[in-house]
């Protein structure tokens, strides 16, 4: 894809992952709106001429409420004037809780967070996207969504279920000309899931790696589609 004049919406893009996507796509021209739960400005952030032209909007959005993601949606294409690419990366887990622990609210919450919100965000623009005659997707999902864990159940349910609606997904729109792919990272030195980042985790990837990941697949020529990405550390301890 040539990135140049393209727009981007990035959901869960205030820190972590999210924000060092939205940064690595503003450094390559791509326009992007940020989105998050703890948005707190709708409006337009001015940034410097070395990111030749790109603006940055933002935008408060529960990808949990449908009507938050078409106001979302709305935004950008009013804003921005279009809507060539989908960074869903807006997630929630409940880690180290048994099944019998995890309340109805928050395995709820996991769901409807990781796999509804993803759903509301590609049924709001793959219609934008064909208007603008094709674009891309891309979910970030992890590894748990091929290795299931005790204590995981809510997180691995939700990125088991991404993992196949992104393949199925997939195979929908690749004729309008709409790539659809996702990313399983490993262990990510962020504050996802209650957690802090700090040196003596120096050994997982950082936010950094994966935005690298996802500016390489959307670098890729139109005729080429990797679907599906694992990344994880190269050297965790030894067990």
């Amino acid at each position: 894809m040539n990135l140049t004049n393209k727009i981007a919406i990035v959901t869960g893009a205030t820190k972590g992952i999210g924000r060092a996507i939205a940064d690595a796509l503003l450094r390559e021209g791509v326009s992007v709106c940020v989105s998050a739960r703890h948005v707190d400005v709708i409006g337009t952030v001015s940034k410097k001429s070395d990111l030749r032209g790109a603006r940055e909007i933002m935008f408060p959005c529960d990808v949990r409420n449908h009507d938050h993601v078409q106001g979302l949606v709305d935004y950008t294409v009013k804003e921005l004037g279009g809507l060539d690419i989908l960074i869903n990366n807006a997630g929630i887990g409940t880690f180290r809780t048994t099944v019998e622990d995890t309340s109805p609210e928050d395995f709820r919450a996991v769901l409807e967070t990781n796999l509804f919100g993803v759903f509301y965000c590609c049924h709001e623009a793959i219609p934008r996207m064909k208007q603008r005659g094709g674009g891309y997707i891309i979910n970030i999902s992890s590894l748990a969504g091929a290795n299931p864990h005790p204590r995981m159940a809510a997180y691995n349910a939700s990125k088991f279920g991404l993992n196949g609606f992104s393949e199925a997904l997939m195979q929908e729109v690749r004729h309008d000309n709409i790539k659809v792919s996702y990313i399983m990272p490993g262990s990510v030195n962020t504050e996802f899931g209650g957690d802090s980042p700090s040196d003596e985790k120096s050994w997982q990837l950082t936010p950094a790696d994966v935005a690298r990941v996802v500016i390489d697949l959307l670098h890729h020529d139109d005729r080429s589609l990797p679907s599906r990405i694992e990344i994880r550390p190269s050297k965790p301890p030894k067990k």
